[in-house]
């Protein structure tokens, strides 16, 4: 048998039990059901607590230890990674938008890989700008129609009108 673990829990069992209710997160109600144990008498040994929650007793160690120096809110705090650099500085992203909203725009994607080279001074790959104007900037990159030199407006237009009367019926 274990000997008797001494932890001084400073919250009360109903704000514990509150706190239980709104938690979200199955690590974060984990923690609070550990608390609300020892709090409320249920639990006397570390190992009857990792039994229950079936974790090891090294982790409800952890996790008692977390509670005696940061308190409830070091125990219950999520880390979020920080995630990898970006490859497109934030200067040349605003100039992007920017030329994209222009009328001019680009022909290719191949041509904002060969712009951001030029004007940025950055090598970045043709699935990365796809990505980044396709889906972040949700720009697409329309060209029109070729139409013929050789092809008379006043014509064009004309047709445009008596075709509407085409289409009324």
């Amino acid at each position: 048998m274990s000997r008797p673990f001494k932890i001084e829990i400073a919250e009360s069992e109903e704000e514990l039990k509150k706190r239980l209710q709104t938690a979200n997160l199955g690590t974060q109600k984990e923690k609070l059901i550990m608390l609300w144990w020892i709090k409320s008498g249920q639990v006397k040994e570390q190992q009857e607590i990792g039994k229950r929650l079936g974790k090891d007793t090294s982790t409800v160690t952890r996790w008692l230890q977390k509670y005696r120096t940061d308190g409830i809110s070091g125990l219950l705090e999520i880390k979020k990674a920080p995630g990898a650099k970006r490859k497109i500085d934030a200067d040349a992203i605003a100039a992007l938008e920017e030329e994209l909203k222009t009328g001019k725009g680009f022909t290719s994607y191949g041509a904002i890989v060969e712009w951001l080279k030029e004007e940025h001074g950055q090598d970045i790959e043709y699935a990365t700008v796809y990505a980044w104007v396709r889906y972040r900037l949700g720009a697409k990159l329309k060209v029109p129609r070729p139409q013929s030199h050789k092809q008379d407006e006043k014509l064009v237009s004309e047709f445009k009108k008596n075709s509407e009367s085409f289409l009324i019926v």
